[in-house]
């Protein structure tokens, strides 16, 4: 089997500063890190998308955020079916391992996992139909949401879509038992956000008014 060659000269050098300016000038923060462990206050669930920057958004430091990325910042409802589940473990591990005191699942504009759940489910990406399709199955998860949305003109969709993505995880995560009981003990708090990634803006989601509303 063959692998990739040694790491390009691009991310050495970046390493290498890294190493030299932020790790040197925090060298025993990172070890206590090391040798305490994490404790982590939140877990943040956002999309895999490269323009989501999630510890810049907050000023997080280093072990502040336990941060779980996927397409489109999806959570699929409880199913212990005995096969592999990622986000799921992700969320089982922060809240009965790490006890985290919030879930937040993030958001964003111009997400391309969103954009292609609102093109399957309306047929216009047959590709995603196809059972063999990763991301199509993924965003099988979502389809729930696009039922809510389906009749909103069709300029304002996607951003529609992208806020209930934030709303179907959070319903969805209300189905694992473990959050439902952390939830009710209130020693656990979920967050619905979502970003502009052009403007800067954020939103939160408001259950009450069912609605987001700026921060």
């Amino acid at each position: 089997m063959k692998f990739a060659k040694l790491l390009p000269a691009y991310f050495k050098k970046r390493y290498e500063g890294w190493f030299a300016t932020v790790f040197a000038e925090n060298k025993a923060w990172y070890h206590r890190l090391a040798t305490e462990g994490q404790r982590p206050r939140a877990m943040v669930i956002s999309c895999c998308d490269s323009r989501v920057h999630v510890t810049s958004i907050f000023g997080a430091d280093q072990g502040e955020f336990f941060i779980h990325r996927n397409i489109a910042n999806l959570v699929p409802p409880y199913s212990p079916d005995g096969s592999q589940h990622g986000t799921s473990a992700a969320v089982e591990y922060a809240v009965t391992a790490l006890q985290v005191s919030h879930i937040i699942v993030l958001g964003h504009s111009s997400c391309g996992g969103v954009q292609g759940c609102l093109d399957m489910c309306s047929g216009n990406a047959p590709a995603l139909e196809e059972e063999s399709s990763f991301v199509g199955r993924w965003m099988d998860i979502l389809r729930p949401g696009y039922e809510k949305i389906k009749d909103v003109p069709a300029p304002d969709q996607s951003r529609a879509l992208e806020k209930q993505a934030v709303v179907v995880s959070l319903e969805n995560l209300m189905t694992f038992p473990f959050v439902e009981s952390a939830v009710k003990d209130g020693v656990l708090s979920l967050h619905g956000l979502w970003t502009n990634i052009g403007t800067g803006s954020l939103e939160n989601y408001d259950p009450a008014q069912d609605a987001f509303v700026s921060v």
